[in-house]
């Protein structure tokens, strides 16, 4: 019996060992990382994701977050945003570039707790750019530049290194050349303190944050992320406003309502919902919009382009240019798409006019001698000639002038018929008769 009472005490004790004593059971097996993986551009769509991703950590219990990198940048108002809700999440979060974290990506990164690397990754290049090829005015650089040095500064970095990612006129000795944009490798950034370790894969990752064996948990976008990153991009929010100013053109210039104004509205619904989506809008936009389009209709039904149409033209332009990403991005795009419209209008025009779809609107047919129609006969030589009423002149009719009937107007009397006339003078095809006095007779 004391044998068996010996085994049972000790079982006891080891379970309880397991259980409670910290290192016996792995702290590893039942830790969790979230992981969000921030590709492609950085746009509306990556700061929606990017909320949505935090949340889920939340809920989910996670030890920490890592943000895995392969991206060449975007814009710079979402990359702010994003940063904000990094800075809002109380957990620790970990930068794992693999394979570039270029422009935008090396501003979030650098607001990451540590930064790795693997091996052949880059990090830097935050030159400021107009949709990838304009100049940025100095102003808007100097901001930015500060951004990245202060992202430098928390976290202990050399802030002059930072600061070479964006100004080309910076010199760094032994790391970059004056006129040349500062592009970290792994190897660099370990070297001058961007990099807290190169790592070969995941397991060495979650080793060098003292998390092995932790579960890795990646958080998937949403399909309404996916939505906003696709109509928020430039080309793609460039072609749905071409297609909403076309279509609105072509149910402007024909009667009802047709495909093209469910195509323009479709465009512009797709258009504003993705930047409001995004938070890059909010819902007043849409108002200020359709007040826009209410004010040209009205200047459409009125003669002359006044005071309507000029507003209504301002509040739309401001009103698509304050939802896009940017204002510089809003003003690019909707130049390019007033001329594509125009050009599409056109076509679009020509195309139905050849095919007959216009006749309610447009004369397809010219007046051809070989149709039967005949220009006016020239009357001017009866200027002065006289001639009888043969009848009355109310103040059109017809008088009778060298045996020949013709038809004339008064010159605003009343003329019976019998009555004397003179032609006063012919003004096209019209022929004016008055009252022949006596003295004329």
């Amino acid at each position: 019996m004391s044998i068996l009472r010996l085994l049972f005490w000790t079982t006891c004790l080891i379970f309880g060992l397991v259980i409670f004593l910290p290192g016996v059971s792995g702290t590893g097996s039942n830790q969790s990382v979230a992981v969000i993986e921030v590709t492609g551009t950085i746009d509306p769509g990556t700061k929606s994701y990017l909320g949505h991703a935090f949340n889920e950590a939340d809920a989910m219990n996670a030890d920490a977050v890592i943000m895995e990198f392969d991206t060449p940048g975007g814009f710079i108002e979402s990359a702010e945003a994003v940063r904000r809700l990094m800075d809002d999440y109380e957990g620790d979060i970990y930068a794992y570039v693999n394979p570039n974290a270029i422009s935008a990506g090396a501003y979030l990164a650098l607001a990451a707790n540590e930064i790795y690397m693997a091996p052949g990754s880059t990090l830097g290049a935050a030159e400021l750019s107009i949709l990838g090829v304009g100049e940025v005015d100095e102003k808007v650089v100097d901001v930015w530049d500060k951004e990245m040095i202060s992202m430098a500064e928390r976290r202990g970095r050399d802030p002059e290194i930072a600061s070479a990612m964006v100004r080309r006129d910076k010199a760094i000795e032994g790391l970059v050349e004056q006129g040349i944009l500062l592009t970290l490798t792994a190897g660099e950034a370990l070297e001058v303190g961007y990099s807290e370790g190169t790592v070969e894969n995941r397991e060495q990752l979650l080793q060098m944050i003292d998390m092995e064996g932790a579960e890795w948990r990646p958080v998937e976008p949403r399909l309404t992320d996916s939505l906003v990153s696709w109509v928020t991009n430039p080309v793609v929010g460039t072609i749905l406003l071409m297609i909403g100013l076309g279509g609105l053109a072509l149910e402007v210039i024909t009667a009802g309502f047709g495909a093209a104004g469910v195509l323009s509205l479709a465009a512009f619904a797709l258009y504003f919902g993705g930047n409001i989506a995004g938070g890059m809008a909010e819902y007043w936009v849409i108002m200020l919009f359709a007040l826009g389009i209410g004010l040209m209709l009205v200047e459409a039904v009125m003669p002359g382009f006044g005071v309507f149409g000029i507003a209504g033209l301002l509040l739309t332009v401001a009103s698509i240019v304050l939802a896009a990403a940017s204002v510089e991005t809003g003003l690019v795009m909707i130049l390019i798409s007033f001329v594509l419209a125009g050009i599409f209008s056109v076509l679009a025009f020509r195309f139905f006019a050849s095919r007959g779809a216009l006749r309610h609107i447009i004369l397809g047919e010219e007046e051809k001698a070989d149709l039967g129609y005949v220009a006016p006969r020239d009357q001017k030589e009866l200027a002065g000639k006289k001639g009888k009423a043969v009848t009355s002149l109310r103040p059109s009719g017809a008088v009778e002038i060298e045996g020949k009937r013709i038809d004339v107007v008064s010159d605003g009397a009343f003329i019976e018929q019998g009555e004397p006339v003179i032609v006063d003078r012919v003004e096209g095809v019209r022929v004016i008769v008055r009252r022949l006095d006596n003295k004329e007779q």
